[in-house]
């Protein structure tokens, strides 16, 4: 593809405030035993709880080998439940999430990002600043490849939003949020590897099945496989983008990180047993589960 080299580089004074400073990475790409694809967002949950308390900021990155991740307005579909059944027979898991956005599904070609912070004021409403800070990370870890990475809704593209994150027009990452009272979460899917056409043709594929019987145009996006591509696909980071991927934004906040605010961090961080996770997991499952 024609890409823009000659994009300027991302001033990174003060993009940040200071919460990179005493931020702790949380790595767990490697970690792909876990079936439940609701337990990464049940560890958010828990954390993002432990953060307000007066815990670290963290940013989370993980993986799942194979699930289907639906939002809300997915799951009220006309025949959600059997569009549901058709996903796992294909031996994908399913799940519906509670922070915003629509269907996305997952593999080991997607990178998930949490960044886990505490409100500066509990009455802090400006929740575009928060995908600001997710976009501007992402940017910074893409530089050395020499892309434009471009924010703004991309049409046909699936989980769609102000902030989906393109190059050369073609999606390859969504942010959506979950808020607490005092703190919150930015999530980032980052389709790293593979083909993003496949992924979309596949959520178009959901939405032709969960939206018989009666749903609108309006209630579902309109996916179009050509809308979306992988970074594997539109940069240089070659067949092992998922990793090349992590490893940047590792060291994008590496490079912001105060040795005594991390050691501090350190010793302030609480990681929840698995059961407390599954537990969550669990509660996060019956209470926004598709009703068959």
């Amino acid at each position: 593809m024609d890409s823009n080299k000659n994009t300027k580089p991302v001033n990174t004074c003060n993009i940040f405030g200071s919460e990179f400073a005493n931020m702790l990475l949380l790595d767990r790409t490697h970690e792909i035993e876990e079936p439940d694809a609701l337990y990464s967002f049940a560890l958010d949950e828990l954390l993002c709880r432990y953060t307000g308390q007066g815990g670290p900021p963290i940013c989370h990155l993980w993986r799942h080998p194979a699930a289907f991740i639906m939002g809300l307005r997915d799951s009220r579909l006309p025949q959600a439940a059997e569009a549901e059944r058709w996903l796992q027979a294909q031996g994908m898991y399913t799940a519906v999430r509670h922070s915003g956005g629509a269907a996305v599904p997952l593999d080991l070609g997607v990178v998930n990002i949490s960044l886990i912070l505490p409100k500066a004021d509990l009455s802090d409403r400006h929740f575009h600043d928060d995908f600001e800070r997710m976009y501007k990370l992402i940017q910074l870890a893409l530089q050395a490849q020499g892309e434009r990475v471009a924010k703004g809704e991309i049409a046909g593209a699936f989980c769609p939003g102000d902030y989906d994150l393109s190059i050369d027009g073609l999606k390859f990452c969504g942010i959506a949020q979950r808020r607490q009272t005092k703190a919150f979460i930015v999530q980032a899917f980052v389709i790293a590897a593979g083909s993003g056409q496949a992924r979309a043709q596949l959520v178009r594929d959901f939405y032709d099945r969960a939206a018989l019987g009666g749903a609108a145009p309006s209630d579902h996006p309109l996916v179009v496989a050509d809308s979306t591509a992988s970074l594997a696909e539109l940069t240089g980071l070659g067949p092992d983008a998922a990793q090349a991927f992590t490893d940047a934004v590792k060291r994008v906040i590496r490079e912001r990180q105060s040795p005594q605010a991390i050691a501090d961090a350190a010793s302030m961080f609480h990681l929840p047993e698995p059961a407390q996770v599954r537990e969550m997991a669990l509660k996060l499952r019956n209470r926004y589960a598709i009703q068959s």
